[in-house]
């Protein structure tokens, strides 16, 4: 573990330690260039069994793997900017450039998708025939098995370090691993029955081209918009933080996204309404830090519920107004409770489902049936979001 300075350094500049932000962006890096070699080398093999065969299905096939390696580059560039340190401009960092250049990489494949439909289509109407060799489909057939490992290895790199580019890449490239080997078979029928299914195999393989890249632009989207805590992350924050003896029930947790890996984020504690303004900082300081070493997350921010412990009547009190509350259709939950006897005033959150056709009437009715069941009390019900609602 570092020391306080150390830890409180590294959460203003970046969310990770440097050692591993500097080994994920040579990891990504690396392998990106091993995509641009082998994706070079195959557009090159590919491209000239494709004019020597008059083969339009493996000529698309060789664009296809030159806009592959246009991806990988884009892949470096966007990891080299991602990886600018904050400034006064860009104080949360620039790791989504990543997630730009995720989309940039769903745009190419699209659009290598459409013009290879236009070309199959072409040749649909103006056929020509193909004349294959057997030295072409072995090209065709090792081409295949490349780039079904290049495939596994680049996406299981990208899983690896949560990198979208690369992920897509390794997708793209699996994908073309079937494309390949759809023209191979078409060859063998064309070779033994001289019926030729170049140009339609072309136009399945384009509207296949298509759909993944609508797929990987609808993710990547997704993720620049923002997305729902994980709920496995959210488990995870929830239960460091709850390890500490003075905290009794952890809520409102919300995660913003500044990039792969990179969180910020901020959650209310239930704690004794005992705690002195002393104990709660140095409670809060040390949540923020154990939270950034376990779980990666920096905490902007830690709200407080009280807990009624003076009180008996307050318990009997909160035990029959989370009955009715709950009670109520799309509740999910009720937290940060808190009687006030001498101002006669009850607070509480309630947590109302997305799955509600109208939260807000939901929410009413909640204060509704509490008001009804205590008339000499002033209800402070505030309506809540579980962000991290799978």
């Amino acid at each position: 573990m570092g020391t306080i300075n150390e830890i409180a350094k590294n959460m203003e500049s970046n969310n990770q330690p440097a050692f591993m932000e500097n080994d994920r962006d040579k990891l990504i890096v690396r392998t990106s260039v091993i995509g641009i070699a082998a994706n070079v080398a195959l557009a090159a093999f590919k491209a000239f069994v494709g004019i020597i065969t008059n083969s339009i299905a493996i000529t698309l096939d060789a664009v296809n793997n030159i806009s592959d390696a246009a991806s990988s580059v884009i892949t470096i560039i966007g990891t080299k900017l991602a990886g600018k340190d904050p400034d006064k401009k860009h104080p949360f960092g620039y790791g989504r450039i990543e997630y730009l250049t995720a989309m940039i990489i769903a745009a190419i494949v699209l659009y290598a998708g459409v013009t290879s439909l236009v070309e199959s289509v072409k040749k649909i109407l103006h056929p020509e025939t193909p004349s294959y060799t057997g030295a072409s489909l072995i090209i065709v057939a090792v081409a295949v098995v490349v780039k079904i490992i290049l495939g596994r290895y680049v996406k299981g790199v990208g899983q690896k370090v949560d990198s979208d580019s690369l992920i897509n890449s390794g997708e793209d490239a699996t994908l073309d691993s079937v494309i390949s080997a759809s023209t191979l078979v078409a060859a063998l029928i064309f070779m033994f029955t001289h019926v030729s299914l170049e140009s339609w195999l072309g136009a399945i393989i384009s509207v296949v081209i298509i759909k993944s890249g609508i797929d990987m632009m609808r993710e990547t989207i997704s993720r620049i918009l923002g997305e729902g805590v994980d709920a496995e992350l959210a488990r995870e924050i929830r239960n460091t933080v709850l390890e500490f003896p003075a905290v009794y029930g952890v809520y409102d947790l919300v995660i913003t996204d500044y990039g792969p890996n990179y969180y910020h984020g901020s959650l209310h504690i239930e704690i004794p309404d005992t705690c002195t303004a002393d104990e709660i900082d140095e409670l809060l300081r040390q949540i923020q830090m154990k939270v950034y070493e376990k779980n990666n997350v920096v905490l902007t921010a830690i709200g407080i519920y009280s807990m009624n412990t003076k009180d008996d009547l307050a318990h009997e009190i909160q035990k029959n107004v989370s009955k009715i509350v709950l009670g109520t259709e799309y509740v999910l939950q009720i937290h940060g409770f808190y009687l006030d006897e001498e101002k006669k005033t009850i607070r509480y959150d309630v947590v109302v489902s997305f799955d509600s056709p109208n939260r807000v009437e939901t929410y009413h009715k909640t204060i509704e049936e509490v008001q009804k069941a205590y008339p000499d009390y002033k209800i402070y019900g505030a309506l809540d979001t579980d962000f991290s609602e799978a």
